[in-house]
């Protein structure tokens, strides 16, 4: 699912990118509010994290004018405002939550699943492949009875392969998705990281469900 974050502290907005990435996000940052209206206003999001005092436009400003325009992403605010008056403002322009900063991530990270689960009913908690069951909320993966530790690249990057069973992912496109990084040619991340994953996932089973694609990259499927 993918998140925008407008935040003008350059600390808090590296924070709060590196934790949800490292829950499986698609992350994508804004440290000015005129580059986050532009954002938000010309790409979908799944979820919206907006700051209230930032450069150039503020969150208030930001939030009318999604609004204005019809656009219903979900929108948490995330500021040190934290008046009534202010948490009055930001839930009667529109804002589904609202979180006082300083903040605990696992609280921040609860609220977003709860928003992300409301907007998105249908989206699955698990997904199920064979024998091989992913819990996406808890982080827990199974093959059969047997429960499964994972760091946590390669649960999100089974996550991946899993969420697109039987579509062929390019060593690229696990890069960006997995690490948010270009893909370098030079390196074999990719491989050592399947591999690694094939260990656990794969090797101890007869059924394998992670296959190569040559030239071209992965795919996860029941052969």
């Amino acid at each position: 699912m993918a998140i925008l974050i407008v935040e003008d502290e350059l600390k808090t907005l590296s924070y709060l990118r590196q934790g949800l990435l490292e829950n499986g996000f698609d992350v994508q940052i804004a440290h000015r509010g005129d580059e986050g209206l532009r954002l938000a206003l010309s790409q979908p999001y799944d979820l919206i994290i907006l700051d209230v005092m930032i450069p150039a436009v503020n969150g208030w400003t930001i939030l009318a004018e999604m609004r204005r325009q019809g656009i219903a992403t979900s929108v948490l605010f995330l500021t040190a405002r934290d008046t009534v008056d202010d948490r009055v403002k930001g839930l009667e322009l529109g804002a589904d939550d609202y979180l006082v900063k300083p903040f605990a991530f696992a609280e921040l990270l609860a609220r977003v699943r709860t928003l992300l689960r409301r907007s998105s009913p249908a989206s699955p908690e698990r997904v199920q492949v064979a024998d091989l069951t992913i819990d996406l909320i808890r982080h827990r993966v199974c093959r059969g009875d047997k429960e499964i530790d994972l760091t946590n690249k390669e649960f999100l990057l089974l996550s991946l392969l899993a969420r697109r069973t039987g579509e062929v992912l390019t060593r690229p496109m696990i890069a960006k998705d997995v690490w948010d990084m270009d893909f370098d040619s030079g390196t074999n991340n990719v491989d050592v990281a399947v591999r690694r994953l094939r260990r656990k996932v794969d090797d101890p089973f007869t059924v394998k469900l992670i296959h190569t694609v040559h030239g071209t990259g992965y795919v996860l499927r029941v052969a």
